[in-house]
């Protein structure tokens, strides 16, 4: 990554603390950073990277700070904000708050953060849970340094020694995310799924976990590629994944750090079917008044239920005097966003329903000049994925031999979902 220095900076580019790594950049460049950030505002090209002669600023804005690293180098850019953003989350973790005032009140901890986070422009420890072993909150009290636990040391990073637990369990949701985009004849523009694996670990000592998935690939190279299987693409793997067993033999095989995380995340750029279909007929009469009336239909299994539905319906900013009428759920006018939204505690599959809206509108102005929103769905269906990725099995190895209950809990829920109006 290569990173040089680290400033925090207030809203007025006054240096309130900084680390210089790798001391090839004078420290007082960072002068220059504020008045390249409104040069480039008012030039209205504003960008989180920013290069001045020799240096390269990339930054981010959290609450009054800009957070601030700068390098000489060709850096990894991406890799930069990942670990930015980290340094962020760990100082939340720590200081409740990551603000100016929190900054000022907590200079000796954050220097000693910072010296952990990086050695010489290159990230080391940046887990919150490995960090707060060693460096607590009075840790600038204290007398004796203490030893650092084995997982800065020890190949598991992510992991320390010594975690012990009355009872063993593994929790594991599969959550997908539908982002998809229809025209008002019913035809899919564009849709994709967005799915993640995240787990909630309490296990004793240092297990292994095996994880098996109806993996497309997998089921081809041992002969059951007829089987219902799964094409992932874009696969990113928590660092604890041994990668190069995934390469070899599709096994998703890893020693997982302890409580919440996210194992994988994937994406699959496929044709969906829309889980929840809009029907609108909007009936406008000019400078008096305009009814609609929407039909919600559930396009999937009887067997499944969207929970918490929300129908969100575009409405003309000066409609006045609503009035409603459903056969299911309650609606509500939200003036502020400009819409109607119709809210489905329990949407069951394959049902339709019903609802009808009526507004005054005083604008003498058509509103067919205006360019007309889509109208947005989101909802949540439990124990149901549109992808048909399956959880095969989830094995626990340890060397005492315990055993342990993994949970697999599988939701669906709306990404961008949107579907247009004639």
């Amino acid at each position: 990554m290569s990173a040089s220095g680290l400033y925090f900076l207030d809203l007025k580019g006054k240096v309130l603390i900084s680390r210089n790594y790798r001391g090839e950049i004078e420290m007082n460049r960072i002068e220059k950073f504020m008045s390249l950030i409104m040069e480039k505002e008012e030039e209205g090209c504003l960008s989180p990277i920013i290069k001045y002669n020799d240096v390269t600023f990339m930054w981010i804005k959290y609450n009054n700070l800009y957070i601030v690293a700068s390098t000489k180098k060709n850096a990894n850019i991406a890799l930069v904000f990942a670990f930015l953003h980290k340094i962020v989350s760990v100082l939340v973790d720590y200081l409740k708050e990551l603000e100016e005032e929190s900054i000022r009140d907590n200079f000796v901890l954050i220097y000693e953060l910072l010296d952990e986070f990086m050695d010489f422009g290159y990230p080391q420890t940046t887990d919150a849970k490995i960090l707060q072993q060693y460096i607590t909150q009075e840790s600038h009290k204290m007398e004796v340094a203490p030893r650092p636990p084995m997982a800065v040391t020890n190949a598991v990073s992510w992991r320390s020694e010594g975690i012990k637990y009355r009872k063993n369990e593994v929790f594991l949701d599969v959550i997908e995310s539908v982002n998809l985009l229809a025209n008002a004849s019913g035809n899919v523009l564009r849709s994709e799924i967005v799915g993640s694996i995240k787990m909630r670990v309490y296990l004793t000592g240092m297990p292994e976990l095996r994880l098996g998935l109806n993996d497309k690939v997998l089921f081809e190279s041992t002969g059951r590629g007829k089987s219902k299987s799964v094409e992932l693409e874009d696969v990113k793997f928590h660092q604890c994944v041994r990668l190069s067993r995934f390469e070899n033999d599709r096994t998703i095989s890893f020693i997982p750090p302890d409580g919440e995380f996210e194992l994988m995340s994937y994406r699959l750029n496929t044709h969906v079917k829309p889980l929840i279909w809009i029907e609108s007929v909007i009936e406008r009469h000019p400078h008096s008044r305009v009814a609609y009336m929407i039909k919600a239909r559930s396009q999937f299994k009887r067997r499944s239920t969207a929970n918490n539905v929300e129908i969100v319906i575009p409405v003309p900013h000066d409609a006045d005097s609503p009035k409603f009428k459903t056969s299911i759920g309650s609606v509500k006018y939200a003036p502020e966003q400009d819409a109607i939204i119709w809210s489905i505690k329990s949407f069951p599959g394959g049902k339709e329903f019903l609802m009808r809206a009526h507004f005054g509108l005083p604008s003498v102005i058509s509103e067919e000049t205006e360019g007309k929103p889509p109208i947005q769905v989101k909802f949540e269906i439990p124990y149901f994925t549109t992808s048909g990725i399956q959880v095969r099995y989830l094995k626990i190895i340890e060397k005492s031999g315990y055993q342990a209950l993994p949970w697999v809990r599988y939701i669906t829920q709306n990404g961008d979902y949107q579907l247009r109006t004639n």
